[in-house]
């Protein structure tokens, strides 16, 4: 069990970081403006316009909310791998199709429900925005969570195949 929080926490962090970082060079390219204005743009789902005003911890608080939900995304497909034998047989369809699930979930659900409203709704916006999810997450995880179930809990993978 410890290996596999261990393997989480990598896993996690990298994602956040592969996205976050992916997301600060697409606004800097997109606007040439400084890309931490992502971070309160973070923010601002939990404490609406109000953290566009902020100072240092607004850009304190879009990280770790960022690291939240990356982590939280990370843990879900910890669980799900294993229990969907679709995703265990091929790495790169399975980075897309979790990829394009976060993208769904987070545009079409939490942003709404969140202090934002609403996603920008450009196609060659949300193209770049799916692009990111599958190369900074989908990818990482994929190959990482492929990994860990084949190398160290096998069982896992063969319990759920013998009970479909």
């Amino acid at each position: 069990m410890k290996k596999k929080i261990s393997i989480i926490i990598k896993a996690g962090l990298l994602a956040g970081t592969l996205d976050i970082l992916s997301a600060f060079l697409h606004y800097y390219v997109a606007t040439g403006k400084d890309p931490l204005f992502i971070l309160k743009y973070i923010t601002s789902a939990v404490l609406g316009p109000e953290a566009f005003s902020g100072g240092t911890e607004m850009y304190a608080a879009g990280l770790l909310l960022h690291y939240f939900v990356a982590f939280s995304f990370t843990v879900f497909f910890f669980w799900l791998y294993p229990q969907l034998k679709i995703l265990q047989r091929n790495c790169l369809a399975t980075a897309v199709f979790y990829g394009l699930f976060i993208w769904i979930i987070m545009n079409l659900i939490v942003v709404p429900l969140s202090r934002i409203g609403k996603f920008p709704a450009n196609v060659s916006g949300m193209l770049i925005n799916a692009a990111i999810l599958i190369i900074a997450i989908g990818i990482p995880l994929s190959f990482i969570v492929s990994r860990y179930y084949r190398k160290n809990d096998p069982a896992a993978i063969s319990r759920e195949r013998n009970s479909q």
